[in-house]
């Protein structure tokens, strides 16, 4: 059984002005970061998204916490039986929803106050404006947090200098973990660890969302991270999505040609699987100005002429599988 929305988003696009050499001039252009997005986060899952840098990974997961401005779309959640219109939301209407939403950063050194111990960084979103709440109540909360982030009671008076980026990056989902929120953004967030102490992060959040229910996007570029820890994969190139579908699904048979280029990158252990990439020519396109047709259709290796001047449908191959490519059915076969 398919589990209820939680967050749904319907053509969502964010541009950035493109300006000029001269000093004060207006915008010539736009950069296209996330152009035309259309998806559905479920109760409780974790949601991967993937895709090289540059392709608006980032700027998506910051455009769905309203953490940057929003050029046209829509994003709704779907909260105690009610629907909320998010880019509806302004000023302290925004700030009092913000608790249901929170983000971890992907570096754990940048991201935490050097001048503010353990427990005040863990209480900040509890004691921000609008969340007001009795110093006690605040305290039980943290310590509760912490514990259930593997966290020594003791490092609560402590600074972040001295521990270690593991340690700092339990921290960091201590503090997005506080306020209770049904919706969290893990943008990078093991990229900058050791290998075996990213395994120990990604056991921590599956665990914490067994015990609390909570509802992950997880921004990544590794592909191995995502078939660990997600239940669906979305794909995003040059803004646009171009395949979504279960984990097991999209590795075992991808229907875009972009996701199999992707999987053909993973490094195999095994010694009789060899090392074959698929070698994608040029590099990814300006964003100021994306591709005619299909975004990918400049570097796609079965390319044709409908590619360069039709753009492909976002629709679905097979059951609760997606992809935006005219010829899916034929490559995947």
């Amino acid at each position: 059984m398919t589990a209820a929305p939680l967050v749904e988003i319907r053509d969502l696009a964010v541009h950035f002005g493109v300006r000029g050499k001269r000093l004060l001039q207006k915008a010539v252009g736009h950069l296209r970061a996330v152009d035309g997005v259309t998806l559905t986060i479920r109760r409780g899952e974790t949601l991967g998204l993937v895709g090289e840098s540059g392709s608006g990974k980032t700027t998506l997961g910051r455009a769905i916490l309203r953490a940057l401005p929003v050029t046209g779309g829509e994003i709704r959640f779907h909260l105690d039986g009610e629907s909320v219109d998010l880019l509806a939301l302004e000023g302290r209407e925004l700030r009092r929803f913000r608790r249901h939403m929170q983000l971890v950063f992907q570096d754990p050194y940048a991201s935490l106050d050097p001048r503010m111990t353990v427990r005040d960084i863990i209480a900040e979103p509890l004691e921000a404006p609008g969340h007001l709440r009795r110093k006690r109540e605040v305290d039980e909360r943290v310590r509760e947090i912490a514990a259930r982030c593997r966290l020594n009671l003791e490092f609560l008076r402590r600074f972040p200098h001295a521990f270690s980026g593991g340690q700092r990056q339990r921290i960091g989902i201590a503090r997005a973990l506080v306020a209770d929120p049904e919706f969290v953004v893990c943008d990078e967030a093991v990229s900058a660890l050791d290998v075996s102490i990213q395994a120990d992060i990604l056991n921590l959040l599956m665990d914490l969302q067994q015990e609390l229910g909570t509802t992950y996007l997880f921004i990544t570029h590794d592909l191995s991270v995502v078939a660990q820890i997600s239940d669906r994969v979305a794909v995003l190139y040059l803004g646009r999505l171009m395949e979504l579908g279960p984990t097991r699904e999209i590795f075992a048979r991808p229907f875009h040609p972009y996701t199999r280029a992707l999987l053909s990158a993973i490094p195999r252990v095994e010694p009789e699987h060899g090392f074959d990439p698929i070698q994608l020519r040029g590099e990814i396109p300006d964003p100021a100005h994306p591709p005619r047709g299909c975004r990918f259709s400049t570097r796609c290796p079965f390319v044709r002429e409908r590619c360069r001047e039709e753009v492909p449908a976002f629709r679905e191959i097979a059951g609760d599988h997606f992809a935006a490519c005219h010829f899916a059915e034929e490559l995947a076969g």
